[in-house]
């Protein structure tokens, strides 16, 4: 149980995002969850912007020039979760009971891709170790990423059995 609890400290989150940084109304709320997060695990975010002159690219281009930006972005040994609307569906135990296997597993990187406006290149739907639906709805990305890093915050709450999970 030591062994797994300190893999479980050293585990590290970074949550990317393909587009504009954080608008001004969702970036408190990001920087508030994400600060909590931090009293888990290490975590950060990277913002890979859309590339130069995507207006001109095909849908499939574009996917597949941010798929080679992610791709190489990407280390090998990274655990990486990708948010796509026809992922699995969690609720918030079970998301905690995910993020605890990835720490039993010794799984040191937990990377969670928000696509682009036209979701991941095939590329990197098939480097994907899980796909993670949030909600059969569609969200825009600003508000992916809030709900993203509340849900994952709200997972390390249940897995330390701390009371925010309730609320």
């Amino acid at each position: 149980l030591f062994e797994a609890l300190s893999y479980f400290y050293h585990m590290k989150f970074q949550f990317w995002s393909v587009g504009k940084n954080h608008e001004p109304y969702v970036k408190e709320g990001i920087e508030l969850f994400t600060k909590r997060i931090s009293n888990y695990y290490t975590v950060e975010w990277n913002i890979i912007p859309t590339p130069k002159y995507a207006a001109t690219l095909s849908e499939m281009d574009l996917k597949k020039k941010e798929g080679e930006v992610i791709i190489d972005f990407l280390q090998k040994e990274d655990y990486l979760v990708l948010l796509d609307e026809k992922g699995k569906q969690f609720t918030s135990e079970e998301l905690a009971d995910f993020l605890q296997s990835r720490a039993n597993e010794s799984t040191r990187t937990i990377v969670f891709l928000i696509g682009g406006a036209y979701g991941v290149s095939d590329v990197v739907k098939k480097r994907a170790n899980h796909q993670w639906s949030l909600s059969k709805l569609v969200f825009p990305h600003q508000l992916v990423r809030l709900i993203l890093a509340e849900q994952v915050y709200r997972a390390c709450s249940i897995n330390r059995n701390e009371k925010y999970h309730h609320s």
